[in-house]
C-alpha cells in the first residue's frame, strides 16, 4: 500500500502555509481536493487513500493564498498554480512531497 502526505511551506513569511487549496490528480481525473491546516498539511489527501505505481501530479494554489494573507502581486501573478508532477514507483511505501514557497520561487524535493 502505497500513501501520500505534503506539506506547504510559506517562506516569505516563515509559517505553514494554512488555508492553501491544493488537488491531487492522475491525468485529467482529480483524486483528491482540500485545504491546508495551520500546520501546512492537507489531511483531505491522505486519508484512507492508497496509491498504485503511475503519474500523478499535486496542484497547489499559490497566488489566491498569498493574495488572501496580503501580498500584493502583479496581474497575473508570477506563480499561479504550482503543479509538482511526479512519478509512484513503488507499490508499498510513503511519498512525502512537501512545497516550500514564496511568490516569487519555490522547491519541492521528495521527503519522508
Amino acid at each position: 500500500m502505497t500513501s501520500l502526505s505534503t506539506h506547504v511551506l510559506d517562506t516569505a513569511h516563515g509559517c505553514p502555509a494554512a488555508g492553501m487549496a491544493v488537488r491531487l490528480a492522475a491525468g485529467d481525473w482529480v483524486l483528491a481536493s482540500g485545504v491546508t491546516d495551520a500546520d501546512g498539511r492537507c489531511p483531505a489527501l491522505t486519508g484512507d487513500r492508497t496509491l498504485s505505481p503511475g503519474r500523478y501530479s499535486l496542484a497547489f494554489d499559490v497566488a489566491a493564498y498569498f493574495r488572501a494573507a496580503g501580498v500584493a502581486l502583479p496581474e497575473p501573478p508570477f506563480l499561479d498554480t504550482v503543479t509538482i508532477a511526479f512519478g509512484v514507483a513503488e507499490a508499498d511505501g510513503h511519498y512525502h512531497v512537501p512545497l516550500l514557497v514564496s511568490p516569487f520561487a519555490y522547491s519541492t524535493y521528495r521527503g519522508s
